[in-house]
């Protein structure tokens, strides 16, 4: 027979909940994980000569190697030119390496970059965990997500530049007696993704936060205002890649994206030894 905690769903919340935060320190300090990332080079401001001389050709980028740097394609050595285009799949099946080393190639609104992940980064060797607020049930809140018209909008990245972010909605949620609401993504796979500051932004948390909500459930009808059901479970707020290397580009929130209270709960900060 299941015990009165155990039938308490809120108590399945809290388990589910340490699990995940188990199996997110496990995938961060993983040897291709962003602990891992120790430089993005875009082609345009030159790609250090130990990686092999780039250039970009279109769609695809133009990669010149000797034996001298000691690159690796598809686990064979690689010498001459090569055309690769974006690496789209995990760090650790990228085709290009250089001993431990793996080599992704990006493209980011038009521009090319090359990202090397090294298992023996000094931050990976230096990362103790990661500082989260135990579960607490009142940040799990049931919410709405409401589609508009997909849009464009600027926001300042981690490395200053100013890029598009893609937003096809938002969330509305009661927290605190009011109603508030963030613009999302919509990812491949139908979940939801937002940018937001809160309160506590750049005091007791990293200044933002990333929060992946999963596909909203449709009911039958639509409510009126078209949107679907989803929860909305701040436990689960994510520092972003950049908190865990200077190489990422994080986007910035969006407006409307920083919530005018504190949100004491998720990811906070990472600790170091």
């Amino acid at each position: 027979m299941r015990t009165d905690a155990q039938q308490d769903p809120r108590s399945d919340h809290r388990l589910d909940w340490k699990k995940w935060h188990e199996q997110r320190v496990a995938a961060v300090s993983a040897p291709y994980g962003p602990l891992a990332l120790t430089g993005t080079h875009w082609l345009a401001d030159g790609v250090p000569e130990e990686f092999g001389r780039w250039r970009e050709d279109g769609d695809e980028v133009v990669l010149t190697a000797a034996a001298e740097h000691q690159l690796a394609l598809d686990g064979e050595p690689l010498t001459g030119e090569v055309r690769l285009a974006a690496d789209a799949g995990p760090v650790a099946e990228s085709r290009l390496a250089q001993g431990e080393r793996r080599l992704v190639v990006l493209r980011r609104e038009g521009l090319w970059a090359v990202r090397v992940w090294d298992p023996a980064a000094e931050a990976r060797r230096a990362f103790a965990g990661i500082d989260a607020t135990p579960y607490e049930e009142r940040f799990r809140l049931p919410g709405t997500f409401r589609p508009y018209e997909a849009r464009q909008v600027k926001v300042a990245n981690a490395d200053g530049v100013e890029r598009g972010l893609a937003l096809a909605g938002e969330i509305a949620f009661t927290l605190g007696g009011q109603e508030h609401t963030l613009q999302v993504a919509v990812e491949g796979d139908g979940s939801l993704w937002a940018v937001f500051a809160d309160g506590t932004s750049g005091k007791s948390t990293y200044r933002f936060r990333f929060l992946r909500p999963g596909a909203p459930a449709w009911g039958s009808p639509r409510t009126e205002s078209g949107g679907g059901s989803v929860t909305v479970d701040f436990n689960r707020a994510l520092l972003p890649p950049c908190a865990f290397a200077d190489h990422f580009i994080c986007p910035f929130p969006p407006p409307g994206n920083t919530l005018p209270l504190d949100i004491p709960a998720g990811e906070r900060t990472i600790r170091t030894n």
